[in-house]
């Protein structure tokens, strides 16, 4: 436990301390050093923000009055960024004190062609100057036009398009592209709507995936049209490859009667890799081997090169052993295979 008596002994004895500094000689110097240095950097001060400085300020901008029928397609921009010339205690006083009004913009002011509507800097700058001092100049306005597009309900169903790359890690792929919605509603003028049958995505660059990847996609903005919903969810589920192998028999097709195919071997194994979600589902029956009889007369020889005629879809790197099977065009009695 700490003793108490120590505690009032170390604060006496600082007190003290304190006490005969601020009694001394060379404190009185250091507080009269410290008295005139407050007031000259308050005359410089003073000098400093009596001259003249350029800023910059932001006045947001609303838009109000709309219409239950109408769409605002492209919103005017949110504030306005003016350029102002004054003393700087005028200046300061806008920084510390000053808060600037909205300028709002009431939708049955306006009429625009097309949808269309610009309202020009000349036709706001006198609320602009109406919340500035008399004697502070207004350098510039921007953007010195606020414009938006608007629709009066037309809209139409459009697909969503992904726009960008997606690519697996070693020994994954994926497997499919999953898109929720896979179309919104777009609204526009009706003569920009004609022009729209696709909604992009935003472009994405996903590398090295692994594992089934969600993301939440921002459709891209286009002027004068409005996407509902404005995003898009992606799903790009993962799998990984596993190599499989079947056995595939040569089949002749296009046979004159009389005629069959003998080759040798008569089946040939065939390797590729698949997803180990489809491993099951992939089997020889869904490999095709014929072989034609004009092809074999065109051959000038008695060995055939096995080519696949149709191969199922998620399967790559395919390999056929052995690559060259011997055959023979043998021919039978009319009564064969009875």
């Amino acid at each position: 436990m700490i003793d108490r008596r120590n505690i009032k002994r170390i604060y006496l004895k600082t007190a003290r301390k304190i006490k005969d500094f601020l009694l001394s000689d060379k404190s009185r110097e250091f507080l009269i050093f410290l008295f005139f240095f407050f007031i000259a950097s308050g005359f410089w001060l003073l000098q400093t923000l009596n001259n003249d400085y350029e800023t910059e300020f932001s006045i947001p901008v609303r838009l109000k009055g709309v219409p239950n029928n109408i769409v605002i397609t492209s919103e005017p921009p949110s504030e306005l960024h003016i350029r102002v010339k004054d003393k700087g205690t005028v200046l300061l006083n806008y920084m510390l004190g000053k808060s600037f009004f909205p300028i709002t913009l009431d939708f049955s002011d306006y009429k625009g062609k097309d949808n269309h509507v610009r309202i020009y800097s000349s036709q706001f700058e006198k609320r602009l100057l109406n919340q500035l001092n008399v004697s502070t100049k207004l350098l510039s306005v921007k953007p010195d036009t606020l414009e938006y597009i608007y629709s009066t309900g037309d809209s139409k169903l459009v697909p969503v398009k992904l726009q960008g790359t997606v690519s697996a890690g070693r020994q994954y792929y994926i497997s499919d592209t999953i898109c929720t919605p896979d179309s919104v509603l777009a609204y526009a003028p009706a003569g920009v709507l004609d022009t729209i049958t696709i909604a992009y995505t935003q472009k994405v660059k996903f590398e090295d995936v692994s594992d089934t990847l969600k993301r939440q996609i921002p459709l891209l903005a286009q002027k004068g049209v409005k996407f509902v919903p404005a995003s898009v969810e992606m799903i790009f589920p993962v799998d990984i490859y596993t190599e499989k192998t079947v056995e595939v028999p040569l089949r002749g097709v296009n046979f004159p009667a009389g005629k069959v195919l003998r080759a040798f071997p008569s089946k040939v194994n065939v390797t590729f890799q698949v997803g180990l979600s489809h491993f099951r589902q992939i089997t020889a029956s869904d490999f095709h081997i014929n072989v034609s009889y004009e092809e074999l007369l065109k051959l000038g020889s008695d060995k055939y090169t096995v080519k696949l005629r149709s191969v199922p879809k998620g399967v790559n790197q395919i390999r056929i052993s052995p690559e060259q099977v011997d055959f023979l065009i043998e021919q039978v009695s009319p009564d064969y295979g009875n």
